[in-house]
């Protein structure tokens, strides 16, 4: 993770920036090699797409794309969304040109909805931090576009915001529907999308605890969860039968679990992240792009990571953890994930 800087060489974007100006009527039918994804554009950020080539991760099921991830050790550690990874069978993960078979999550931080994951591979080129994710808006960032098969694509586009919190829209939930006929919790429905399914709660199950607080009453469930944010954990005490179990449920935000609370921008949006709140902090940009777009580094124009682009919330909004706690968050999982025992390791990487 202590790699020497690099001195990246930049290309102005002067030439660039003057073909794109003329006259109104010019500006209202830009030709498409001067748009923000013309081959014009992105032409002038090949230095920050040969970092993206090197030092993010393309994350794999199957042959489908899930998303990207930031390579932060040269021993094969890649951070990335976890809620678009958790749910993958065999995940495979693409460095460089390098495809590596069976990778493993070997820690999470629901707060960030991160996720560790580990390659067999040495000498990889992890990202080099920029010293601070306090730029000025209006600051060119580049970030993981649509990849070939062996090549990333760069791209650009400005912070657009000031640095901030996102909360978790429409609040915190298990993610359960309770038998509404019942004097006890009874689970009635699980969401596919909450934490109560990743934590292997099912129909059927009488909710008896909170944090090992009793619970009889869905206002006791409500009262537990008033303060609590999205992301968080809360320890579930419940039974199956006669046998009594407990069970760690990532709280998640209720707007990501039930597609009634779409409003009409997101409906107009498309493509967007299952979650998109409660964070806290992020840093916002223009960049186009999807859900499978997101996990990868947002980088400066001098090649360095300004964060990990964590979320498309919207058609014109997407969020990156700022290279701050993104640091702070690699090193923790990793020593976490060194104190654990170690799961199956995956086969060596092949060239494609």
């Amino acid at each position: 993770m202590n790699a020497e800087p690099r001195r990246l060489f930049v290309l102005p974007l002067t030439i660039a920036l003057l073909a794109m100006a003329g006259s109104v009527s010019a500006q209202q039918s830009l030709e498409s090699n001067f748009r923000t994804t013309g081959p014009g554009v992105v032409q002038v950020f090949e230095a920050q797409r040969a970092v993206l080539q090197t030092s993010s991760a393309v994350i794999l099921d199957g042959r489908k794309e899930a998303g990207y991830g930031v390579v932060v050790s040269p021993e094969g550690h890649v951070l990335a969304k976890a809620s678009e990874v958790s749910s993958l069978g065999k995940p495979a993960i693409t460095i460089d040109r390098t495809k590596y078979e069976n990778a493993v999550i070997l820690a999470t931080d629901p707060a960030w909805d991160v996720a560790l994951m580990k390659v067999e591979a040495q000498g990889l080129t992890p990202v080099v931090y920029a010293p601070t994710s306090e730029v000025p808006q209006g600051t060119w960032v580049v970030a993981n576009g649509a990849t070939t098969r062996t090549a990333r694509r760069a791209m650009a586009g400005i912070i657009s915001a000031k640095s901030r919190e996102i909360p978790a829209s429409g609040g915190a939930a298990l993610g359960v529907v309770l038998k509404a006929d019942s004097k006890k919790l009874v689970i009635d429905e699980v969401s596919e999308k909450s934490g109560a399914k990743e934590a292997g709660l099912m129909k059927g199950d009488v909710i008896t605890t909170i944090d090992d607080k009793p619970v009889k009453k869905i206002e006791d469930i409500a009262a537990a969860l008033k303060d609590r944010k999205a992301g968080t954990i809360a320890r579930i005490g419940y039974t199956r039968g006669k046998e009594q179990r407990s069970a760690d449920v990532r709280l998640a935000a209720k707007s990501e679990m039930f597609s009634e609370m779409m409003s009409r921008n997101d409906m107009m949006s498309g493509d967007f992240s299952k979650r998109r709140s409660g964070f806290p902090r992020i840093i916002q940009h223009d960049i186009l792009g999807s859900s499978t777009t997101v996990g990868g580094p947002l980088l400066d124009l001098e090649g360095r990571c300004l964060g990990m682009n964590i979320a498309r919330a919207n058609r014109s909004e997407s969020y990156a953890i700022p290279v701050e706690e993104l640091k702070e968050i690699a090193e923790r999982l990793i020593k976490q994930a060194a104190s654990a025992p170690a799961p199956a390791a995956g086969d060596a990487g092949s060239p494609q």
